[in-house]
């Protein structure tokens, strides 16, 4: 994917996951851990056998959502910490 289709894809990603976690940590925090979210989750289903990110389409962005999600639990316990 381009750079700026993965800045929209991380956005999408982390806009969702910050409301399922509740991230609070702004926009562009969201875009940043969306997109990480998206290579940790698909890193992440690959290390299980499964199929990671694989472009713009509904199965990346459930797992790239997932990875998100796992990101953003360890970005709030160390931001606690």
């Amino acid at each position: 994917m381009s750079f700026l289709l993965w800045i929209v894809f991380g956005l999408i990603v982390g806009f969702i996951a910050s409301n399922v976690v509740g991230s609070g940590g702004g926009l562009l925090t969201d875009i940043i851990l969306g997109v990480i979210g998206a290579v940790i989750g698909g890193w992440l289903f690959q290390q299980f056998g499964m199929r990671g990110v694989t472009g713009f389409n509904l199965w990346s962005g459930l797992v790239a959502v997932i990875g998100a999600i796992v990101v953003l639990l360890i970005f709030r316990l160390v931001r606690r910490a």
